[in-house]
């Protein structure tokens, strides 16, 4: 039986999240560096290294390069903030309004408010569909990429119908 890789780097003892995020192989292909992960997943800073492979030509990064790292971070963020629930990205948007033609950081704020709408919808429905509002910011601190990630959080052993 296959065992899922993220599992697996999960039960090695000495290997802290950050790291496990960094050396996640399509993250480490990418070669990814976590600046920044609370303990509570609610602030996430990780930098996106334009090179050669990121690189468009029209010298900025590629989109689907910054949309492969930014998929599954609402979704980790609320496995870890809600854990006991299934939880996955439900949709993806990204809208690019520079040229990303820097390394990018990518700014996760899991906002208080929206915590709370998740924990009511929880209580009440027993599942939530929230969006998360974030984005990927130049070296020069510009905006460049606004992303909008919705997930799907439901009760463990959910199937759709």
């Amino acid at each position: 039986m296959a065992m899922n890789i993220l599992r697996m780097m999960r039960r090695i003892p000495f290997l802290t999240p950050r790291r496990g995020l960094e050396l996640y192989p399509p993250f480490w292909f990418m070669r990814i560096k976590v600046l920044q992960l609370d303990s509570d997943w609610r602030h996430l800073r990780i930098r996106l290294p334009l090179n050669f492979i990121s690189r468009n030509m029209g010298n900025g990064m590629f989109g689907g390069y910054q949309a492969s790292l930014a998929d599954p971070i609402a979704a980790l963020a609320c496995n870890q903030v809600f854990p006991g629930h299934a939880v996955w990205t439900r949709s993806l948007i990204l809208d690019f309004q520079s040229p990303g033609n820097s390394d990018l950081e990518l700014r996760f704020d899991f906002d208080a408010t929206l915590e709370a709408e998740i924990a009511n919808d929880l209580a009440k429905k027993g599942r939530s569909t929230p969006t998360f509002l974030f984005g990927y910011y130049r070296q020069d601190g510009v905006l460049c990429t606004k992303v909008s990630n919705t997930v799907a959080i439901r009760p463990a052993g959910y199937r759709p119908k």
